[in-house]
């Protein structure tokens, strides 16, 4: 069985790509997502107020809280039993080197390995103004789960981190290379412009450093990032 979730939310295209990709990998696939988008979330959870868990059709719910949120709720409400994965995303943007603090789409995936529970997270980066082919993504994605019996394990309290790169339609027929790499550690580009309203974020992601063959370099390299990441 595996579990899907994401931080884009249930209606998002991202997802349902995973949906078409985990289908053609397993038999039994489970959605349950946020109703809301809570990109840039992190790992928060909800305690302060009654959480809901709607099944919206068959094997797809939805819940009314964060990524980590519905990771918890589904297994503790739904009888699912032990995953062979669960699978968080796939993001619409990168989630490269120390995007992992602040991702819901992480978030998620920590959330099950936190439980003992294999899991990857996976994101599509793009550029700004371009749009996202998410069938590309769907068939990289399939890629990626048909490799993965060929990676070394993943140890207690591990779990995959996979970002996408942003290909010229004309370059995406072939999947790229899955290259395993460290994760990035270098800090975002901490440019901000003063508005009305206060101080807004205008750093560029394709600027931000990035240290030789690491995530980042990879990914914006144009080969599958995969990474390995804690839970501490």
């Amino acid at each position: 069985m595996l579990l899907l979730t994401n931080d884009d939310g249930f209606d998002a295209d991202g997802i349902r790509a995973l949906e078409r990709a985990a289908s053609r990998w397993r038999s039994s696939v489970i959605t349950v997502a946020p109703v809301e988008p809570h990109s840039g979330c992190g790992h928060r959870v909800t305690v302060d107020r009654p959480l809901v868990i709607e099944q919206v059709e068959e094997n797809r719910y939805r819940v009314n809280g964060t990524p980590a949120d519905c990771v918890r709720m589904a297994f503790a409400t739904l009888d699912l039993g032990q995953p062979d994965w669960v699978l968080s995303g796939i993001n619409a943007g990168g989630n490269l080197g120390v995007d992992i603090h602040h991702s819901g789409t992480v978030a998620a995936a920590r959330e099950a390995a936190l439980h003992g529970w294999p899991a990857m997270a996976l994101s599509q980066y793009h550029r700004r103004g371009q749009p996202i082919d998410w069938d590309v993504a769907a068939s990289w994605a399939e890629a990626v789960f048909a490799a993965v019996d060929d990676f070394e394990p993943l140890k207690d309290g591990e779990f995959f981190n996979i970002n996408f790169p942003h290909l010229e339609h004309s370059q995406a027929d072939e999947p790229p290379a899955i290259v395993c790499c460290d994760i990035d550690p270098s800090p975002l580009p901490m440019h901000f412009v003063q508005e009305n309203d206060g101080w807004m974020y205008r750093g560029k992601y394709q600027d931000r450093p990035r240290r030789p063959d690491s995530d980042v370099d990879v990914c914006f390299g144009g080969q599958i990032a995969l990474s390995r990441a804690r839970v501490v």
